[in-house]
């Protein structure tokens, strides 16, 4: 069985997963882009060994942070994890926000392994924009073309083309998790106050101290702002005001993607009163419909 949790960011994922997890024997596969990457951990809010309670975690921590993992390698992975976890019949749930990465891996999208600049000849600055929006907020300026190329296409490498996307290749179920705007951005302002408190700072500036500025760093949501920060740009409580600003835009983004890319995600909202409501309430559906 294949249990595929989505939902936007701050919204409980990772906790329902380690439940579900140990209610079905399962294992649990990432699909979160920025915690493939070693050291990148309070920022993306990245599983505690004492959250794991034990269970097993595959593609977590499993590259550099000046490695270029992307979408094609994910796909890959995945696949060959899932092969691995089916060969010895076990139960799997992949859990995580960022949408593209979760589409490539169940359907039958095609990639391309070389990297090759796209010259995008057919759009106007506005739709590169907007394009680049559809994974981050886009701060270059609409008439610089050559960086709103360069941008799009780090974004978008190695997708080439899309056959017969919409056929999936494995039997699953998805569960989405949700709750009022309102709670889940304040929620989501609340965790980016407490990864301050964690020492989100001191974790971004070791990364500064090295000069590294790769593409997990510069389009990382809690790194970019530090690093503007670092540079004198803007003051701290600016930048954690932009983290905020930038989370609750993410979050805005993933259910844009997940509404128009899939049509068999089972939402439920999340109880923070009693998380417990909501295990249970999503096991009950998984039994009826497994």
């Amino acid at each position: 069985m294949i249990i595929v949790i989505v939902g936007p960011t701050g919204v409980g994922k990772t906790k329902l997963s380690v439940e579900l997890a140990k209610h079905y024997n399962a294992e649990i596969i990432n699909a979160d882009s920025m915690q493939f990457y070693k050291g990148l951990d309070i920022g993306t809010a990245k599983v505690t060994e004492s959250e794991k309670e034990g269970i097993v975690h595959h593609l977590f921590d499993i590259c550099d942070v000046n490695d270029l993992y992307t979408v094609y390698d994910y796909q890959k992975d995945g696949r060959n994890k899932i092969k691995e976890l089916q060969d010895k019949n076990k139960n799997i749930i992949i859990v995580g926000g960022t949408g593209l990465y979760i589409k490539a891996l169940l359907y039958d999208y095609t990639f391309k392994e070389e990297n090759e600049l796209n010259e995008y000849d057919d759009l106007t600055n506005e739709e590169l924009v907007k394009r680049i929006e559809e994974y981050e907020e886009c701060d270059i300026h609409i008439n610089n073309r050559k960086r709103l190329i360069r941008r799009l296409n780090k974004l978008e490498q190695d997708l080439v083309e899309e056959e017969n996307g919409n056929k999936e290749l494995y039997d699953y179920i998805m569960i989405g998790l949700t709750t009022d705007r309102d709670t889940l951005y304040k929620k989501i302002d609340s965790r980016v106050d407490k990864m301050i408190e964690s020492g989100l700072v001191d974790e971004v500036k070791h990364f500064y101290d090295l000069g590294i500025r790769s593409k997990a760093i510069n389009t990382g949501i809690g790194y970019k702002e530090l690093y503007k920060y670092f540079d004198n740009e803007i003051n701290l409580d600016e930048a954690i005001d932009l983290i905020k600003k930038n989370s609750r835009h993410y979050a805005k983004r993933q259910y844009t993607f997940f509404n128009n890319k899939f049509d068999n995600i089972n939402w439920f909202n999340t109880d923070y009163d009693n998380f417990h409501n909501t295990v249970e309430s999503v096991i009950e559906y998984i039994d009826k419909n497994n």
